[in-house]
């Protein structure tokens, strides 16, 4: 029995929910994947799936070997696109992690383009907030906006810049004292962002001017767009970058204030970077994406 080749035909058959879909689309006949299953419950002592006239199932001890299996055949695709990898063309699968507005907003209306320059490349796409560690094999790379890696054994790699603004509605803005000094914001309704468990206060930098702001308010989320909504409705001050609320500033539903004030929650800085582990340092699959983003921030 050729192990490697069972091992597939039982992944297919719990993919497939069946034999015979599973030979369809292998291409071969339903005896040679019932045939090749049995072999391998028979080698392994131990039943894998429940038969049924209508459909399979997994058995428990099916849904562990299913799991491994599965882990054995992406291990060797990525085996393959490893050395593909290192080709004149960027070749297989490229796992990201994006913040989630940043990965909408910015790098999504522009990904069609990228991947007709690069036909053979496959983009596996995760669109969160948290700092996810790629220290545990997940992610290819990560993008990241104002921290620096978490973790040495990371490389961190520039991308550009941005800029973080204090913004309101002007509704919210007219029924008020007319802001005059960054102190005041610790009279206001203040929309902030979460990070983990410990509150950032909002750094305030003015030439040799530096204030450091304790503010609270009725609302904190870790999705940047979501504190952009209730801003707009008039419920606060939010502290949001540049190329999430240009366009409202652009057409008067936000309003800038303190703007010739740099602001930054705690240490955060203005960077957008792209971390990925050592080993992915001459992976076509990486700097493709790089160079894609690095253009499009140029911009």
């Amino acid at each position: 029995m050729d192990k490697l080749l069972a091992m597939k035909m039982f992944a297919a058959t719990v993919d497939a929910q069946g034999f015979s879909a599973a030979a369809r689309k292998l291409g071969v006949a339903t005896s040679s994947v019932t045939r090749l299953v049995d072999a391998l419950e028979a080698e392994l002592g131990a039943t894998l799936l429940n038969r049924s006239t209508r459909q399979v199932s997994l058995t428990e001890a099916g849904a562990r070997y299913y799991a491994r299996a599965r882990g054995i055949f992406e291990a060797l695709d990525e085996a393959d696109a490893s050395v593909a990898d290192r080709g004149e063309e960027p070749v297989g699968v490229l796992r990201l992690c994006l913040p989630v507005e940043f990965g909408r907003r910015v790098i999504a209306p522009h990904l069609g383009p990228f991947l007709a320059k690069h036909p053979a490349l496959e983009l596996d796409i995760d669109l969160s907030d948290r700092l996810d560690d790629l220290l545990d094999g997940r992610y290819d790379l990560s993008i990241r906006l104002g921290d620096p890696a978490p973790n040495d054994e990371l490389v961190c790699r520039p991308l550009g810049r941005f800029e973080r603004w204090l913004v309101a509605s002007p509704g919210y803005l007219a029924g008020r004292a007319a802001l005059e000094h960054p102190q005041q914001l610790l009279e206001h309704a203040c929309l902030r962002f979460r990070y983990g468990q410990k509150a950032r206060p909002w750094c305030m930098t003015r030439g040799q001017e530096v204030l450091e702001l304790d503010v609270s308010g009725p609302l904190r989320s870790a999705n940047a767009d979501l504190l952009r909504e209730t801003a707009l409705a008039g419920s606060g001050i939010a502290l949001l970058a540049d190329w999430l609320v240009r366009e409202d500033v652009a057409d008067g539903t936000l309003q800038r204030v303190f703007g010739d004030w740099q602001v930054s929650p705690g240490t955060a800085n203005d960077r957008i970077n792209a971390l990925y582990l050592p080993n992915h340092r001459g992976s076509r699959r990486v700097n493709a994406f790089i160079t894609f983003c690095e253009g499009l921030l140029a911009h």
